[in-house]
């Protein structure tokens, strides 16, 4: 029995140290976590062409190197404005910003903010948000049509 034991002990070290990409800690919102932990588990395993990754939060998931990256459960931009222009890509709103990588986008006029980071190597950013779709309408409904959520 010792020896089995012994015998097992590097493969749960490997395991345990196999914590998956590290997202930089975001405040969630209150009230958003089982809805958020649905929303990841019916996240599509292939983004922009890219298989998802393990992710040590589990607020977010990931796919592809750069990783593309949804954060579910964010806080509401700090730039979304009344008369900011959001997008529709497959029936969900998103407010996009440009960074020094590529893009972020969140979702607005639902009942919680979801953003997806887009590094610049996709192209177009939006097949990412496409794919996502699915998962962000069955999990977090629409309140309020683009234009009326500022």
């Amino acid at each position: 029995m010792k020896r089995i034991l012994l015998a097992a002990l590097p493969l749960l070290l490997v395991a345990g140290c196999s914590r998956g990409l590290d997202v930089d800690a975001y405040p969630t919102e209150r009230g958003t976590r089982l809805d958020c932990k649905a929303m990841n588990a019916d996240a599509p395993r292939k983004v922009a062409g890219e298989d998802s990754i393990l992710v040590a939060d589990d607020n977010a998931v990931a796919w592809g190197a750069p990783p593309i990256i949804l954060r579910c459960g964010v806080e509401r931009p700090a730039a979304l404005l009344p008369t900011s222009q959001c997008f529709l890509v497959d029936g969900v709103d998103w407010f996009a910003e440009t960074t020094a990588d590529g893009y972020l986008f969140t979702t607005i006029g639902r009942r919680f903010f979801v953003s997806v980071e887009v590094p610049k190597e996709y192209d177009p950013a939006a097949d990412a948000l496409a794919d996502v779709a699915d998962a962000v309408e069955k999990h977090d409904p629409s309140v309020a049509p683009c234009g009326e959520s500022g």
